[in-house]
């Protein structure tokens, strides 16, 4: 799960809470950094808001930091000197696999798609030469 869209959540849970101007308490942001997710859903249910539909959207947002838990150990995935956004990713992407299959003209089935990306990959990686070694099986 990207940290900044978890952010973005957060951000959400406090419009909700406290109206359209609000910004995440910097003690929220803390307990995600750190990844303790329970004490976050817990600090944040505690007051609930008055109208049902603003209740409602609570839970939502909410659920969304219950269910993505195990995802977002960001303190340890820095640990580790792991990406805890998506950008790095989103980029490759497009370096990777967009540059590639959307040039001028071109239409891919599936299979097609799937098997330029395989190679892509393997050459973007270094890895080429292991692509055709598990290949002469």
């Amino acid at each position: 799960m990207d940290l900044f869209h978890a952010y973005e959540h957060l951000t959400l849970i406090a419009r909700i809470l406290w109206g359209p101007q609000a910004e995440s308490p910097k003690a929220w942001r803390n307990l995600l950094e750190a990844g303790d997710i329970k004490r976050l859903v817990a600090r944040v249910g505690k007051d609930l808001p008055n109208s049902p539909k603003a209740k409602k959207s609570l839970c939502k947002e909410l659920g969304y930091f219950e269910n993505n838990a195990s995802c977002m150990r960001y303190a340890e995935y820095r640990e580790k000197d792991f990406f805890v956004g998506s950008g790095v990713v989103e980029a490759d992407c497009r370096t990777v696999i967009a540059e590639r299959l959307k040039q001028s003209g071109m239409r891919w089935s599936v299979r097609g798609a799937n098997a330029i990306i395989a190679l892509r990959c393997c050459i973007m990686s270094g890895r080429f030469e292991d692509f055709w070694a598990s290949r002469t099986h």
